[in-house]
């Protein structure tokens, strides 16, 4: 069986252990006769089956709320019907039961449960089992540690267990497709999966650069022996920390998207122009929601042009100062309490916050190539299907020497050239279009050549 049908068959018997619970709960709430003098003797199915359902009970060793609770935040995507009976009427005040919580979506049509719904079904009078409901809603539970599912959109004032139950997308996306969730770019989510078609030896570094690489790609592969086979992890924080500066160009991107492909790991590269807010509170809020996706998913966190987010803090004399401070104490915790790889970069070092330095593992300097790099740079960015005329052939060595450029501008050299021969109805590249390019690029900085 494939693992949508082995997910299919097991959540389909958990759903009928989940409707055979809600009727009898329902029978004996209304003391009407009934088969069970309790929900917990109703047949539970067991776990002998290949889903991943089934692994993730046994794996946390959920008991029966807490398997119950799972079940009911997932019924709404899978079965909805199912909670209908919900919708019952108390006919003394025409309203909906308090204790049946719920609440309707804006789209969906049925009934959405809270953290109410799932305390009436393990026990509607019951105060012990309502105050066991508060430590499995708890940020210490495995629900909450581990982003599984939570209580949502409660507000102030109002009782914890008025929140609505909610499955996280992950596992939501496990529990049925069996496929790992990697959301979307968009408000919610102002970050991008990153990736590269090219491998290291596409990547042009010096030695010692190259080699404060790896040390990130090293910890990536055997930090977790470090921590828990070694017993360091008393000692040494979990996750890693660096800092990539240098000039635009210098492949500080295409570094971040190949750690990600050596180890197998996703990349995020993090839109800050989205994640900053003019509005108080609201950066925070978009950070965390970032932070709190990628918490247990082994992602990387790329922060490009870093500091205009992580920029040196103000003196605090005013109040709009005093607040991007706390944003940015707040980011230095959220980076430094991250279990996995958080790659800032900039291209000057001098404007990062000072407090950020003392929290990096490493700091990598991505320099300017020299000729010799620069001379391997111009020989890639070449497309095999291109010829070079005389001149350019003989003078691709000088243009490697003389004319100081990182590997994004050259690219952005042979580019232009290369649509010129395009235009041109041929695949020949010319000196004239080469130096050409090179003068474009240098007018982007106020240089000329």
């Amino acid at each position: 069986m494939s693992t949508i049908e082995n997910n299919a068959a097991a959540l389909t018997a958990q759903m009928q252990w989940l409707a055979n619970v809600i009727d009898t709960r329902m029978q004996l709430y209304w003391q009407r006769d009934c088969s069970f003098t309790s929900i917990a003797e109703v047949p539970v199915p067991s776990l002998d089956d290949e889903s991943v359902f089934s692994s993730i009970v046994k794996h946390y060793q959920m008991d029966i709320a807490e398997r119950l609770t799972l079940l009911m935040a997932l019924v709404p995507h899978v079965q909805p019907h199912l909670l209908d009976v919900f919708f019952v009427k108390n006919a003394d005040y025409d309203r909906a039961f308090t204790e049946f919580g719920g609440v309707k979506g804006q789209n969906h049509n049925g009934f959405i449960p809270t953290g109410e719904t799932i305390a009436f079904l393990l026990a509607p009078n019951d105060l012990q089992q309502r105050f066991v409901l508060y430590d499995i809603f708890s940020e210490d539970h495995f629900f909450g540690k581990f982003n599984i599912l939570k209580l949502e959109n409660i507000h102030s004032g109002e009782p914890l267990l008025s929140g609505v139950l909610r499955i996280s997308s992950e596992y939501l996306n496990l529990l049925t497709t069996g496929q790992s969730y990697k959301p979307d770019y968009s408000v919610n989510f102002p970050a991008k999966r990153i990736a590269t078609n090219l491998n290291w030896e596409d990547l042009v570094l010096d030695h010692d650069t190259l080699d404060e690489v790896m040390e990130i790609q090293d910890w990536i592969t055997h930090g977790n022996t470090l921590l828990k086979d070694w017993g360091l992890d008393k000692k040494i924080k979990p996750g890693y920390r660096t800092l990539f500066y240098g000039p635009p160009g210098t492949g500080k991107t295409l570094t971040a998207s190949l750690l990600g492909k050596a180890t197998g790991l996703d990349v995020y590269r993090i839109d800050l122009s989205m994640v900053v807010s003019k509005y108080i509170g609201e950066t925070e809020k978009n950070l965390a929601n970032i932070f709190d996706q990628a918490e247990n998913k082994s992602w990387i966190l790329f922060f490009d042009e870093a500091d205009a987010l992580f920029g040196k803090r103000t003196q605090a004399s005013s109040s709009n100062d005093r607040h991007a401070n706390q944003e940015v104490s707040y980011l230095l915790q959220r980076v430094e309490d991250f279990p996995g790889v958080v790659i800032l970069a900039t291209n000057i070092k001098a404007n990062l916050d000072d407090a950020f330095s003392r929290r990096f593992q490493s700091m990598i300097h991505f320099a300017m190539p020299g000729p010799a790099q620069r001379k391997i740079l111009w020989k890639q960015a070449f497309s095999s299907k291109t010829v070079c005329d005389v001149a350019l052939d003989q003078k691709m060595p000088e243009i490697a020497t003389k004319y100081e450029m990182a590997g994004g501008a050259i690219i952005n050299v042979v580019r232009y050239a290369s649509l010129m021969a395009i235009k041109r109805g041929n695949n020949e590249l010319r000196y004239d279009d080469v130096m050409n390019g090179i003068r474009k690029e240098f007018r982007k900085d106020g240089k000329t050549a």
